[in-house]
C-alpha cells in the first residue's frame, strides 16, 4: 500500500530528524507516535487514510514510551489489551524535584 509523503504531516511533528533518512518500511513506529503523540488532528486524519486502526495499534504496541492520554486512546478505539503493548511495561523518566 502506498503510504503518505512525509512533507504531507505538520512540519513541527519531524523537525529534529533529517526526512531523507526516514522511510515507512523502516521507522514506522516511530513515525506513528509521533503522529499520535504530537499531531494535530489533520495529521491524525491522514495517517487513518493510509493506515487501519489495527495496523496502526500494531505499530504503537512496538513503543517503549507513549504518553498517558495517547496510550488511553490507542487502547481504547483498538479495543486491546493495554498489556500488549510495550510501554505498559516501561515508565518514561519521571523526573522530581
Amino acid at each position: 500500500m502506498e503510504r503518505p509523503a512525509f512533507s504531507e504531516f505538520s512540519p513541527h511533528l519531524f523537525w529534529d530528524v533529517d526526512l531523507k533518512e526516514l522511510s515507512w518500511e523502516k521507522h514506522t513506529p516511530f513515525m506513528v507516535g509521533r503522529i499520535m503523540e504530537y499531531g494535530v488532528m489533520e495529521d491524525w486524519e491522514l495517517l487513518r487514510k493510509y493506515f487501519t486502526i489495527d495496523e496502526i495499534a500494531d505499530e504503537a504496541a512496538k513503543l517503549r514510551t507513549l504518553n498517558p492520554l495517547t496510550f488511553n486512546f490507542i487502547t481504547s478505539i483498538s479495543g486491546r489489551d493495554p498489556k500488549s503493548f510495550r510501554c505498559y511495561y516501561f515508565k518514561a523518566f519521571e523526573q522530581t524535584l
